[in-house]
């Protein structure tokens, strides 16, 4: 029980404070008569008046010890029983994807997916739908649904069956679980790819090859740059370190999510290589009743008469020069490119043609020759196979046999030559020196509109690439 000193100092310390209070609310007066004022207004135009007095305690009550009352009132709760059955009752599905590994059986494939089901693991094995979810090349990409480990659906994607598809569709396995019998089922079914456009940047260090792989660009993309600037940029010798590169690719999804196989990625649709401070651009353009090309940003086709090289990919072992012949033993003048490769990779025609001989031919072994305008010829020899035959006419790019080692070759590869007026030429700078086509001046103004907005792009993804270099090399100091 309080005592009455105890009380008697309470009360005056609230007088203190009451006494302080006005004394501030009389400085605040002083400074702010006008705010004041209109409080009190506002408060005399919104309320009653009301006199009260406060008396002050006897002994007597403040020796009185206050009186407590106790209330007692049942609430009501909600009906959390029924809600905590329905919660209970609710299926809870989960998520895992992953992707098919060349050592997966059906039950570490499973395991890594979350599955704890017996009966799914054996319909794996038995079911002649299912048992192809690990058939076939390893990457496939898989998603699981599971309600407490068990399966409720299974989606698997991968390449398209038929390799003429592998471009444009994708193949989907879907095995789901009959709701109300719980058995299992399996489907397949040939899907459409669908396209996005990806940007990339890369910064050579060693190699473009290298670099692209840095950048995750796909293999294809890469084969497509070398191809696009191979007329620009002797990719074997005029490559330097610090060498940069921008691409804008189309990226094929299937259901969304990027793909990981052969036809993972389309055409490339504009790139920019800066080669020794000297920046190349090239940009995809199809003009109405012409066939596609690529072009730089005035306009000018980036797409020559002659391609730098007759294989796509490839790594040159002997190059336009003086050589110590491997078979001869002696120093002799080599007057042809010599490109390595595995036998039966694809060889292509560097131009438009017609061929003029197609068979066995002393140390050439299987050779193709091709007559091309301006008195031109190009020699393709040793080959493994001769898909050409003589007086057809041929087209750029087109395939006309694959590598090999037949005449006299030390291994593999593809002997190149080309001829003008039947003298050996350096192949790339015929190349680099053949005719290339402008557009239409209709095409050409709205091919200038198109590329406005690309250079952005390739500007935008230049600057983000070099501040990210600048910002890794800063930390490394």
């Amino acid at each position: 029980m309080a005592s009455y000193n105890d009380l008697s100092n309470a009360f005056r310390s609230l007088r203190s404070a009451t006494f302080q209070g006005l004394r501030a609310t009389q400085d605040a007066a002083h400074r702010h008569p006008r705010r004041v004022a209109a409080a009190v207004v506002a408060l005399l135009a919104g309320s009653t008046m009301t006199a009260f007095g406060v008396a002050p305690l006897t002994a007597a009550q403040l020796n009185t010890p206050p009186s407590v009352s106790q209330i007692s009132e049942i609430l009501p709760l909600p009906a959390l029983a029924g809600q905590v059955v329905q919660l209970d009752e609710q299926a809870l599905s989960l998520y895992r994807s992953d992707v098919s590994r060349a050592s997966d059986t059906v039950d570490t494939l499973l395991n890594r997916l979350g599955v704890n089901d017996p009966q799914a693991a054996a319909f794996l094995r038995t079911d002649a739908v299912g048992r192809t979810l690990l058939m076939g090349r390893p990457g496939k990409m898989i998603k699981a649904v599971t309600n407490q480990g068990r399966l409720v659906e299974l989606v698997a994607r991968g390449p398209a069956q038929q390799s003429e598809q592998l471009d444009s569709h994708f193949t989907r396995l879907t095995i789901t679980r009959d709701g109300e019998q719980g058995s299992l089922s399996a489907h397949t079914e040939q899907a459409q790819l669908q396209t996005t456009a990806q940007l990339a940047t890369g910064n050579i260090s060693s190699s473009l090859y290298a670099a692209a792989d840095e950048a995750r660009v796909p293999d294809s993309i890469t084969n497509q740059i070398a191809e696009i600037f191979g007329s620009d940029i002797d990719f074997r010798r005029e490559l330097r370190k610090g060498d940069a590169f921008s691409v804008l690719y189309e990226a094929h999804t299937a259901d969304g999510e990027p793909i990981s196989w052969g036809g993972s990625a389309g055409r490339v649709l504009a790139a920019r290589f800066i080669n020794k401070d000297k920046t190349h651009n090239a940009i995809w353009y199809q003009e109405a009743g012409h066939k596609g090309a690529y072009f730089d940003l005035t306009g000018v086709s980036k797409t020559r008469s002659f391609l730098a090289s007759p294989l796509a990919f490839s790594r040159v072992t002997s190059g336009f020069s003086m050589r110590f012949h491997p078979i001869l033993q002696r120093w002799k003048a080599h007057l042809g490119v010599d490109y390595g490769a595995p036998t039966g990779t694809a060889v292509r025609s560097v131009g438009d043609g017609r061929v003029s001989f197609a068979g066995l031919q002393n140390g050439y072994g299987n050779v193709i020759q091709l007559q091309h305008s301006g008195d031109r010829m190009t020699v393709y020899a040793h080959l493994s196979r001769i898909n050409v035959r003589v007086g057809q006419t041929v087209e750029q790019g087109q395939l006309i046999g694959a590598v090999g080692a037949t005449g006299w070759a030390t291994g593999p590869h593809l002997h190149f030559e080309f001829k003008v007026k039947g003298h050996q030429v350096d192949p790339i700078a015929i190349a680099r020196a053949s005719e290339s086509t402008q557009l239409s001046p209709q095409a050409l103004a709205q091919f200038k509109q198109m590329v406005v907005s690309i250079a952005q792009r390739l500007d935008t993804a230049q600057q983000q690439s070099l501040a990210a270099d600048a910002s890794s090399a800063a930390h490394f100091e």
